[in-house]
């Protein structure tokens, strides 16, 4: 009887775990429009956020990605982060840029890097940042470049990793134009320190939606203030400003999925003109 119930307990922990690694597979594709009620927009720019590739525990691949998003209009890619931990997977990633290079974003692609990411060290980290520059990725580290979106300029805002006690923003504000500005992070947790520095929309991050979130993710309890006020995915809003945080697309630890689905965000955000001079001396 003992041993009948065992192998009962043995099937039934196999079928859950396929389910869950099943459920890495099943990509999501979210859109998500970000409007200014404030003023009248005078164009709109199409932002393909990925997050959290993971690429030692990804199910989807460089085509897959490209069938899902070949048929989107997109302005400018942001990656946020994580996208490997170990040195002999910086090949991998190549053939996702190229994916991404492909889908020709009229403003280019722009990135930070995340926790994981610094897990590599020394001439392996620089090999990262070298293998993204060289695919016409626009690494930030706690820097800004401003383009132009119908004569109004916009500052996309790297802020390094607040996880790992890497971000600075007087240095990511530091000579910012007046503008909207986008902000791109790993950590959401940054938004808490962000009430003096002005951003119009922030993507993050970092949580995985939890990944293994059942019944809540418990786990997440340690990754700071937002995870312990069970905002880990999604749109939200800070002081009055909106950010949203990926589910990211691959997984880490074990590539499985309980409560949480990989995504891919396309968001749709006003341009609208700025000039008030709302930003930090610097």
């Amino acid at each position: 009887m003992f041993m009948l119930l065992l192998i009962c307990f043995i099937i039934l922990v196999a079928i859950v775990i396929f389910k869950a690694y099943k459920n890495t597979h099943k990509i999501v594709v979210k859109k998500v429009k970000i409007d200014n009620t404030l003023a009248e927009p005078v164009s709109t720019l199409n932002i393909l956020h990925l997050s959290d590739l993971h690429l030692e525990n990804i199910s989807i691949s460089a085509e897959m990605l490209y069938e899902k998003l070949k048929g989107e209009t997109i302005d400018l890619i942001a990656l946020t982060g994580d996208f490997l931990d170990r040195k002999r997977t910086i090949p991998k990633l190549i053939p996702y840029l190229k994916v991404l290079n492909k889908l020709n974003p009229k403003y280019g692609i722009y990135t930070v890097l995340g926790n994981h990411d610094y897990v590599l060290k020394g001439k392996h980290l620089q090999t990262l940042i070298d293998t993204l520059n060289q695919n016409n990725c626009n690494v930030l580290q706690n820097s800004n470049e401003t383009i132009y979106i119908e004569n109004q300029p916009l500052n996309i805002i790297g802020i390094d990793d607040f996880s790992t006690k890497r971000s600075d923003l007087p240095g990511s504000y530091k000579s910012i134009k007046k503008g909207m500005n986008l902000v791109l992070t790993h950590d959401p947790n940054i938004v808490l320190d962000m009430k003096k520095y002005d951003f119009d929309y922030l993507l993050a991050g970092h949580f995985h939606g939890g990944q293994i979130c059942y019944p809540k993710a418990y786990h997440l309890a340690k990754m700071g203030k937002l995870a312990r006020m069970n905002i880990i995915k999604g749109l939200h809003s800070q002081d009055g400003r909106p950010f949203y945080i990926s589910e990211g697309i691959g997984q880490t630890g074990v590539n499985i999925r309980v409560g949480s689905l990989p995504e891919i965000t396309l968001h749709q955000l006003s341009i609208t003109k700025k000039n008030a001079d709302l930003y930090p001396a610097i």
